[in-house]
């Protein structure tokens, strides 16, 4: 059996941190001074700390709410549907696309209807997910680690 080489990992390298920022926006900006100032930064990475979930609550998810929703991507895909049959029904294709439209979202909602119910109460909100971090490292390889940290001194005493 042939095995394919591994690719180089890249945390092999020795690294250096030589920056570390409380928001993800301060450390791109640090990287953006290191750009402005022609710092190759191919060499550098962002690297985020002590990773947390973070899930916002958007709201209270009913049955006709989620009906709602099921309706509407229903439409949509009922208007690509009927789109793509109107090229093959040229007598009656303003007919075509009004039908299949109503049809998909009939069935979006009673799809979406049945699967709000099928969770019986077990999660009735809608919510989104992202990960943050509670710090942001700038690291750079270890061979550019004196040029970037004298350029981010250059920045820190231009920014007081």
């Amino acid at each position: 059996m042939t095995q394919l080489p591994l690719p180089a990992d890249p945390d092999a390298t020795a690294r250096a941190t030589v920056g570390t920022y409380p928001t993800y926006a301060a450390a791109q900006h640090a990287v953006d001074y290191l750009s402005d100032h022609d710092f190759p930064v191919q060499h550098a990475t962002i690297v985020g700390s002590d990773l947390r979930l973070v899930e916002t609550v958007l709201g209270r998810m009913t049955t006709p709410r989620a009906a709602a929703a099921g309706a509407a991507s229903g439409a949509w895909l009922g208007v690509l549907i009927g789109a793509l049959l109107s090229i093959f029904t040229p007598q009656a294709w303003w007919l075509v696309l009004p039908v299949t439209t109503a049809a998909g979202a009939a069935w979006g909602a009673t799809a979406a209807a049945l699967a709000h119910a099928a969770t019986r109460g077990r999660r009735d909100f809608t919510s989104t997910r992202h990960l943050a971090a509670a710090s942001y490292d700038l690291t750079v390889t270890a061979d550019h680690e004196n040029n970037a940290r004298r350029l981010l001194m250059q920045q820190a005493w231009r920014d007081t």
